[in-house]
């Protein structure tokens, strides 16, 4: 499956998105990469609207990179339909899509370098959601509360 990445970051996050941004023009499994970054653009900003290209069906997945990674998971998922997850390490990679559907990874530049935060995006490009998984009831609990709000 060839997917569209969205790729974005404020100020305190271009240099490892533009290191991530790199490897993934060549990857085989990426068909297209938008890179939603604007000078003076503000984590927030960056956040909604790579949460609303994957929501209009822009992009199938993202990756947000601010100074923890913390920042733009919080305002992504306050996009309807979107889960953005901030992971550095296999476990919480892997947990993110494979348990939780996360479209989005964010990370930190001031967390994780440049080679290790590649070999966790080379991970997350083959993950895959099992909605028949235990956690799809779970990720429905989610939706249900989402949508009566």
């Amino acid at each position: 499956m060839s997917m569209r990445i969205v790729i974005g970051a404020p100020g305190n996050g271009l240099a490892l998105k533009d290191a991530l941004k790199e490897h993934l023009h060549r990857d085989e499994r990426v068909s297209a990469v938008t890179d939603l970054s604007e000078p003076d653009i503000t984590y927030p900003q960056v956040s909604f609207r790579a949460a609303q290209a994957i929501v209009d069906g822009r992009a199938d997945r993202g990756i947000l990179v601010c100074g923890t990674g913390v920042g733009t998971a919080i305002a992504a998922s306050k996009v309807r339909g979107v889960r953005a997850a901030t992971a550095h390490d296999l476990v919480t990679v892997r947990g993110s899509v494979e348990n939780y559907d996360a479209q989005i990874l964010c990370m930190g530049q001031n967390v994780i370098a440049a080679p290790a935060a590649w070999a966790l995006v080379d991970l997350w490009l083959d993950l895959r959601h099992d909605p028949s998984s235990s956690y799809g009831e779970k990720l429905a609990e989610i939706e249900d509360c989402e949508a009566s709000r």
